[in-house]
């Protein structure tokens, strides 16, 4: 790897911005100089082809979401720029590893590792503090197997060719279908107005600037559903179908993102 490492993550509840970090102090460590650049605020046309660069993002719909893809989908074309990817979910992707990488290939980028890491759902399903932090500590020990696995060129990138193209296709009509007019109106998040405090930390958070502040949170037809906004709330005032009797999780505080 080179000594200069630019790693692109884009991370909802913050999941993946643990393992972003995890693995940066282990290149670290290693001698290696590492940039942590948030996707959302990114321009693919920026990024500096002579480091190694890094993708980090979160499984959603059996992909990822579409700011990702976009920005996957805009890197510039390269002469064999190394790069690595790392996901996080809470099971099963099935539509990121082999398709990424038949993209990356096309525009000259020399892949040279994935790896998907289990981390505490945000989403329907909330376990105990206990198991989270369990899963977040097993799930972090897996980032530094990884990272010192790229740096000993012992990772690897694989491709099954045919599940996984499949699997993005529907995962991506999943995505674009959450991105409909009529979608954004039935899977619109609504603040409870009794318990919100007005503190603005949802719409300061909100990767898509989707939530705009009058006298209480506007949810305007931008959601990618990260679950920040759900998740973050000091007040449990964002309400969400995505939620199991209202609980949630987040791996970090809001400040991380703002």
């Amino acid at each position: 790897m080179n000594r200069c490492i630019d790693f692109y993550f884009f991370s909802g509840t913050g999941n993946t911005l643990l393992v972003a970090k995890r693995m940066s102090e282990v290149f670290q460590s290693k001698g290696h100089e590492v940039a942590l650049k948030r996707i959302e605020n990114s321009m693919p046309a920026d990024v500096d082809t002579d480091c190694t660069i890094g993708l980090g993002f979160p499984v959603a719909i059996m992909s990822t979401y579409d700011l990702v893809w976009k920005f996957i989908n805009q890197l510039p074309d390269v002469d064999g720029t190394e790069i690595f990817m790392v996901d996080t979910l809470g099971g099963y992707s099935g539509g990121i590893i082999g398709p990424l990488r038949s993209i990356l290939e096309s525009k000259g980028y020399k892949t040279i590792g994935a790896c998907e890491i289990i981390m505490p759902l945000n989403i329907f399903y909330i376990q105990d503090n206990t198991t989270n932090a369990e899963k977040v500590e097993k799930g972090l020990l897996k980032a530094e197997k990884y990272a010192l696995a790229l740096l000993n060129n012992e990772s690897n990138w694989g491709h099954f060719p045919v599940v996984p193209d499949i699997m993005k296709l529907i995962s991506k009509i999943g995505i674009r279908l959450t991105a409909t007019t009529a979608h954004q109106k039935i899977l619109k998040f609504k603040v409870d107005k009794s318990r919100c405090d007005k503190c603005g930390i949802c719409r300061d958070i909100c990767p898509t600037n989707n939530i705009k502040m009058d006298e209480y949170p506007s949810i305007g037809n931008s959601c990618e559903y990260c679950m920040r906004c759900v998740s973050m709330c000091p007040f449990n005032a964002m309400e969400s179908i995505f939620t199991y009797h209202g609980k949630t999780y987040s791996a970090v505080k809001p400040k991380e993102f703002k």
